[in-house]
C-alpha cells in the first residue's frame, strides 16, 4: 500500500471481502455548497450509497495522509473551514503531501487516491472540461487527463454547463475516454438532461454499465470511462434560466479577472445566487442520483 495513503477500516475490510465500494470527492463539501448544507449533503450521499448496497469511502487529504473514507468528524472538519481548505488537483498533492496540511479532492484527485486504493467506481456530481474560450486561455481541467490515464469508472451527471460541452467531448475522444449515457443517448447537461451532444454509447442497466467497464479493464486500458447519468427530471432546470444565469456569472468572472481553479466555484456560486437556490437543489438530488447509480454498478461489478 502507498506510504502516504490511509484507508478506513470500514473501506479496507470490503475491499478485502471483494465487497462493492464507491468512491466520493470532497470538494463538494468544501468548496461546493455553504455549511452546514454541505455536511448534510455528505452523509446523505454516503447513506445513499449503502441504501443501495455499497460502501462509502469519500476522499480527501486531512493533514497530509490521502484518506480512503472519512469519519464523520473529518467530514465536519471540512465543512466547517470550507474554502480554507486547499482545492486539490494532480499538481497540488506532493506539496500537501509534504508540508502536512488539508486538502479537498476534485475528480482528477479523488481518481488518483480511488484507484491507489484499489475502488473501481466513483460518483460525484459533474465532471471538469474545457472552458468557454479556452481556444485562447487554455483552460482545460486535469479531471480530462485523468480519466486518460486512470482506470476509474466515474460517474457524474455530464459535464458542467459552464463549460463548453463540444470542446470537452473532442478532447475525452482525443484521449480515448468511451463517454456512456445512462438511459440516453444525449450528453446530459448538469442541471439539465440535454445538451444537444451525442454520446458514445447509451446503457440502460447497472449491470450493462459493469460488463463494460469489466470489459475495459480486460483489455488493460490504462484509462477510465466516464457514465453520464441525466438529473431526475423532477429536479432538472429550465435551459434558458439556467444559460442565462451562466452567461452573466460568465462575464462577471471575467470583469473579476477571476481565473484558474478559482473560476469554477466562483461561476457555480454565482448561479445558485443568480438562480435564488434553485440550483443548490438540483446540485444535491443529482448527485444523490449518482450515488444510487453508482453503487448498484459496483455491487454488479463485485459479482
Amino acid at each position: 500500500m502507498n506510504k502516504y495513503l490511509d484507508i478506513a477500516p470500514e473501506v479496507r475490510e470490503a475491499l478485502a471481502a471483494g465487497r462493492p465500494v464507491v468512491a466520493l470527492e470532497s470538494t463538494i463539501i468544501s468548496h461546493g455548497m455553504p455549511y452546514p448544507k454541505n455536511v448534510e449533503t455528505a452523509l446523505l450521499v454516503e447513506q445513499t450509497i449503502r441504501d443501495n448496497g455499497a460502501v462509502p469511502a469519500t476522499i480527501a487529504v486531512i493533514g497530509g495522509r490521502l484518506k480512503a473514507g472519512l469519519s464523520r468528524e473529518e467530514i465536519e472538519h471540512l465543512g466547517k473551514a470550507g474554502r480554507a481548505v486547499a482545492k486539490a488537483s494532480r499538481r497540488d498533492l506532493p506539496a500537501l503531501v509534504a508540508r502536512g496540511a488539508d486538502g479537498a479532492t476534485t475528480v482528477a484527485t479523488t481518481m488518483i487516491i480511488a484507484h491507489l486504493a484499489g475502488i473501481k467506481i466513483f460518483a460525484t456530481g459533474g465532471i471538469g472540461g474545457v472552458h468557454r474560450g479556452a481556444e485562447t486561455t487554455m483552460d482545460i481541467s486535469a479531471d480530462l487527463e485523468e480519466l486518460a490515464q486512470t482506470p476509474v469508472m466515474v460517474v457524474c451527471a455530464g459535464a458542467k454547463s459552464i463549460l463548453d460541452l463540444g470542446l470537452t467531448l473532442e478532447y475525452l475522444e482525443t484521449k480515448g475516454v468511451p463517454v456512456i449515457g445512462y438511459g440516453t443517448e444525449e450528453l446530459p447537461a448538469f442541471y439539465t438532461r440535454k445538451s444537444g451532444f451525442g454520446v458514445d454509447y447509451r446503457v440502460d442497466s447497472p449491470a450493462e454499465l459493469a460488463a463494460m467497464f469489466a470489459a475495459q479493464r480486460g483489455l488493460d486500458y490504462k484509462g477510465g470511462m466516464l457514465v453520464t447519468n441525466p438529473i431526475p427530471e423532477e429536479y432538472a432546470m429550465d435551459k434558458a434560466v439556467i444559460d442565462a444565469a451562466i452567461e452573466q456569472a460568465l462575464t462577471e468572472a471575467k470583469e473579476q479577472g477571476i481565473h484558474g481553479k478559482e473560476t469554477t466555484p466562483f461561476l457555480l456560486a454565482k448561479v445558485v445566487e443568480l438562480t435564488g437556490g434553485e440550483s443548490l437543489e438540483s446540485n444535491i438530488q443529482l448527485v444523490l442520483n449518482n450515488a444510487r447509480l453508482a453503487a448498484r454498478t459496483a455491487a454488479e461489478l463485485a459479482k
